[in-house]
């Protein structure tokens, strides 16, 4: 007995499969976009909300042109930061490539050229300062003065002890200053101390992890070295301190009541936000505050916290 196969049963399967130059082509020309986005550190954009801590604060979020001018002002900022990022990283690759993490950004790994990378940061400054002087002029002096202190930061202020903390704790109050600014609010002086050694607080944890986790030998930081990690337990114990009277200070001034009130609540969250940040930095954690504040369930619910009931005082029964 003789079996017979159809035809078409003979017939080879095959299969489509791209080329690989095609497909290195196409990775070769993601790869440029890709570097530059993860260089301009979208992720630390977080920071720029600070921009609605004022208005926030004052109450005034609701009124009709406010959230466009913060939302504008939030865009500009986050242009101006990267811009700054792109500077400093172009300026510290030399630096970057002896760091076991930093090595890893896109320019000191040389995935980002530098002739792209220069014209890109002009171009995001350019347009962050416009943006930020067509909501309002005194905004756009803002503006600038950010991008003075963090081309300072890049190019001195770096080097320098105690210089260098402050001017990234400058930062952080010239963001807040920004929204205040925007929408024409008067900011306070309260505010302004609260803001000032709260980052203060962050910026010195930030050197501690960085200390703690750098062979003495090989620090690439030359501020880093004039730092102990008792004296940066000192600067975070008292940041922390003057942060937390400030804002009792205010809560309680802010009540009009002689019943216990919705801001003289919110302290409780504050403080129990830096009791708990404190302990992450003893962990040795804190080197990336941004990645801290969305990883640790603790600190988000206890920001969560302090937002419900700060939003309950100002806009619910304020």
């Amino acid at each position: 007995m003789t079996s017979t196969v159809p035809a078409e049963s003979k017939a080879p399967t095959t299969i489509a499969v791209a080329p690989v130059e095609v497909v290195s082509a196409r990775a070769a020309g993601l790869a440029i976009p890709i570097a530059f986005v993860r260089a301009v550190r979208p992720r630390q954009w977080i920071k720029n909300l600070l921009v609605l801590a004022a208005p926030g604060a004052a109450g005034v979020l609701a009124k009709p042109d406010v959230p466009g001018r913060l939302l504008v002002t939030f865009v500009c900022f986050c242009a101006l930061a990267s811009s700054t990022y792109l500077l400093n990283d172009v300026h510290d690759r030399a630096e970057d490539s002896l760091h076991p993490r930093r090595r890893l950004r896109p320019i000191a790994a040389g995935e980002l050229p530098v002739s792209l990378a220069v014209p890109a940061a002009v171009l995001l400054a350019a347009g962050g300062l416009a943006g930020a002087f067509l909501v309002r002029p005194w905004l756009g002096g803002v503006a600038l003065a950010y991008l003075l202190l963090t081309g300072s930061y890049t190019l001195w202020l770096r080097s320098v002890a105690v210089a260098d903390l402050a001017a990234v704790a400058g930062c952080f109050v010239l963001r807040a200053l920004a929204g205040g600014v925007a929408t024409s609010i008067t900011v306070s002086r309260w505010f302004l101390l609260v803001t000032s050694f709260a980052a203060l607080f962050v910026v010195a944890g930030k050197r501690y992890a960085e200390l703690r986790d750098s062979d003495p030998a090989k620090l690439t930081r030359a501020a880093l070295g004039e730092y102990s990690e008792r004296y940066l337990r000192f600067v975070i114990g008292m940041a922390a301190t003057v942060a937390t009277t400030a804002y009792c200070l205010w809560a309680f001034q802010r009540s009009h009541h002689e019943r216990l009130s919705w801001y003289e609540l919110t302290v409780v969250p504050f403080v129990l936000w830096l009791l708990r940040y404190a302990l992450l930095l003893e962990r040795g954690e804190g080197e990336q505050p941004e990645d801290l504040l969305l990883r640790d369930r603790f600190l988000t619910v206890m920001s969560a916290a302090w937002v419900g009931l700060f939003v309950s005082g100002v806009y619910v029964f304020g």
